[in-house]
């Protein structure tokens, strides 16, 4: 006979959770139409449950610390090949003091969020500071105080509703910073004032992070709709190979709120390619990248599936001329669809000076890519 206790109780309901995610989430009410469909939400699945359990599952604003959100091992919510994020809990019934390192970074940002005391994701931002509010020293170090007292520098208020900081460094470089071990932010949270140890976990504590768990899994399943049943933002296309022009995503959850961004399907054949012109802004950070349905980034440890400027290969009037495609076509600024027919484009371009130009594409057959490249074509300097 098995003992009862809450903890017990909200496991049962994780793993009934679990089995209506698999239900519902990973079948046709969803648009899953294949094995394979299936077989990519039960890795996005396991992914989210990861991020769960790592970031929620022990979770006190009162003992906050950061932890990294996603890694090349784990990936949910739009990840980023070119960045390094890290969340902490945190309550506007307290004052904190975060410091961290640039890290070689190109822009770094500290977001304040609501709505995820229960793991569910951000319901919308509540205040923003990046690295032109607050000083570095000469190592690229800097030192805020989050909430209490107002400061006209180096702070970042704490409103009502206040349940989470997120951290954002986004790089320039050549290969994925956020697949590269040598990148280290260090960020350190620390609440201000008398703190005592926290309370030793019982069954009540280990219950409550079981369902902030489920919760997490929950929002970004269930709690999502299908894309053809969701009135997308402005920003998204629903329309594949064809992007909207790049707009800022306001104050909705989860978004950097100093970004512009531009968001499309990609449809191909096996012997098609998707070539992309455009010009990158003058901006702090810009790149683009390719997401399955799951909005998990492909493979960028080991392929190439992204691009920011600094690997990006310009003509001679500085714009640039991308090619998706199934097989490396012998061109520059070749992203790896991984011979995926179907996924998502994503654009960043963050703090932009004017008008962003909206990206271009059209559907070419490889044979004419090659025919071309052959001829002498040239599509780059």
């Amino acid at each position: 006979m098995s003992i009862p206790t809450a903890s017990r109780s909200a496991l049962g309901e994780l793993i009934g959770l679990l089995q209506e995610v698999d239900a519902r989430w990973a079948q046709p009410e969803w648009n899953l139409g294949s094995a394979e469909d299936v077989a990519g939400a039960h890795r996005a699945l396991m992914h989210m449950l990861e991020g769960g359990i790592a970031g929620m599952f022990e979770s006190d604003p009162a003992h906050p610390d950061f932890r990294r959100i996603v890694a090349p091992w784990r990936k949910f919510t739009g990840d980023n090949p070119d960045a390094i994020y890290f969340d902490a809990p945190v309550s506007s019934e307290h004052s904190y003091t975060v410091e961290g390192l640039m890290d070689g970074a190109v822009y770094v940002s500290i977001t304040v969020e609501s709505g995820t005391d229960d793991g569910s994701m951000g319901s919308k931002i509540l205040g923003v500071i990046n690295d032109t509010q607050f000083d570095l020293d000469a190592a690229g170090a800097f030192r805020l105080r989050v909430g209490g007292e107002t400061a006209t520098r180096n702070w970042l208020p704490l409103p009502p509703g206040a349940s989470r900081l997120t951290t954002r460094h986004y790089y320039e470089t050549l290969h994925s910073a956020s697949a590269d071990p040598a990148r280290s932010p260090l960020m350190r949270i620390r609440r201000e004032g008398t703190a005592t140890a926290p309370a030793p976990v019982g069954d009540v504590e280990v219950a409550a992070g079981i369902r902030r768990v489920a919760q997490f899994v929950r929002s970004r399943t269930l709690g999502m709709p299908p894309m053809s049943a969701s009135t997308p933002p402005a920003f998204l296309s629903l329309v594949p190979n064809s992007f909207p022009p790049p707009v800022p995503p306001g104050e909705m959850g989860l978004a950097a709120f100093d970004a512009a961004y531009s968001m499309a399907p990609f449809f191909l054949g096996p012997e098609q390619a998707l070539v992309i012109s455009g010009r990158w802004p003058v901006c702090r950070f810009a790149n683009v990248c390719l997401w399955n349905r799951f909005q998990q980034t492909l493979d960028y440890a080991n392929r190439c599936v992204s691009l920011n400027r600094k690997q990006t290969q310009l003509e001679p009037d500085g714009s640039f001329r991308i090619v998706l495609a199934h097989r490396d076509p012998g061109l520059p600024n070749w992203i790896d669809t991984e011979g995926r027919a179907f996924g998502i484009v994503f654009w960043r371009f963050f703090l932009a000076e004017g008008a962003i130009e909206t990206p271009r594409a059209s559907v070419v057959d490889l044979a004419t890519l090659a025919a071309g490249q052959a001829a002498g074509a040239s599509p780059s300097r």
